[in-house]
């Protein structure tokens, strides 16, 4: 599996379908994205997570050829693509909104990319009827996207994409407009569809429950930069960063023999004797199937525990004692100083 480049190779890495290399752009005095590396790997679900204004959207823009960097190259499959126009690019990008045309019907915007590449009728209506019934939407040919619900309207745009059979598709935040029940059954729905398809898929989000449920691998953005590319569980279980233990879901940073440490907050016990750190619980937060304990340690630290509700819930002023297995505890770097 291709990983994070250390150095950037003047060869192409064969393995990869996206190739970053020391990518770099700016608007005005912002820089959006600062000397990025990053290559991804052939068929894989890959994510570019991280806050607004962290540089993972318009890193998909330059994937795509929508903006062109002030450094560095874009490969795609070997081939240096940073001067190419989009469309001269073996991509598709899904948006947010999903970019429909109102008065095409479903059948005619899913078959519009195929018809500017100039294919023939009957090979055009045969693939239309192949992606719909991918993306279970045989039976809707007719009908305009004012009659669709938002997970249907997600689904033509997808099947618009991936009829031209691009080499890479690329996703925008694509179920950011829907709620969340429906947007929990497309994640499920859009990584069986990779599967199924083969192709490598590059999506933006900054849902950190969506990245892990999804991804193969994902990189982490903060400020421009990539702060850790790995597997979800990689990075979950083992943030390199303050920045990716605090942004990857929840997590405790504390300092520990002169060295600062992150630790999940369900892998952190809680008792009434010890051994352990003690504290008292100072919040409580009821989420139905666990309860989120706000503890204050006697040392001063302040501690989130995660506790499933098989059990009694604690009362908020009751004293506990915290502790947790060495391995589950992970040395983080410092934070960086602002330059």
């Amino acid at each position: 599996m291709a990983t994070l480049a250390a150095a950037r190779p003047e060869t192409a890495d064969e393995t990869a379908d996206v190739e970053a290399l020391g990518v770099r752009k700016t608007y005005g005095d912002v820089v959006a994205v600062d000397d990025v590396d990053l290559v991804v790997g052939r068929g894989e679900f890959f994510t570019l997570l991280g806050p607004s204004g962290s540089g993972k959207t318009t890193t998909l823009r330059l994937i795509a050829g929508f903006e062109h960097p002030d450094a560095g190259r874009i490969r795609l499959a070997g081939a240096d693509v940073t001067a190419l126009a989009p469309y001269a690019r073996q991509v598709s990008t899904v948006f947010q909104d999903y970019a429909l045309f109102p008065h095409m019907t479903v059948g005619e915007n899913v078959e519009y990319g195929l018809k500017v590449k100039k294919v023939p009728r009957a090979e055009r209506r045969g693939r239309v009827q192949e992606v719909l019934r991918m993306v279970r939407l045989e039976g809707y040919e007719t009908r305009k996207p004012v009659q669709l619900s938002g997970g249907q309207r997600q689904r033509v745009a997808l099947a618009r994409s991936i009829v031209t059979r691009p080499q890479v598709l690329l996703l925008d935040e694509p179920l950011g407009a829907l709620d969340l029940k429906l947007r929990q059954e497309m994640q499920l729905f859009l990584k069986a569809l990779q599967h199924d398809l083969g192709i490598t898929f590059v999506y933006v989000t900054h849902d950190q429950e969506e990245a892990l449920t999804m991804s193969d691998r994902l990189a982490v953005f903060n400020a421009g930069r990539i702060e850790q590319v790995g597997a979800p569980a990689e990075v979950y279980e083992r943030p390199r960063t303050e920045f990716v233990a605090g942004f990857v879901g929840v997590s405790n940073v504390l300092e520990e023999e002169g060295r600062r440490i992150t630790v999940r907050p369900e892998k952190i016990t809680m008792s009434h004797e010890g051994p352990g750190r003690a504290g008292t619980i100072a919040d409580v937060i009821y989420v139905g199937s666990f309860t989120r304990y706000v503890v204050e340690l006697d040392t001063g630290d302040t501690l989130t525990v995660v506790r499933q509700n098989d059990r009694p819930v604690e009362e908020q002023g009751t004293r506990i004692f915290l502790d947790w297995s060495p391995e589950y505890a992970y040395v983080i770097d410092p934070p960086k100083e602002e330059e």
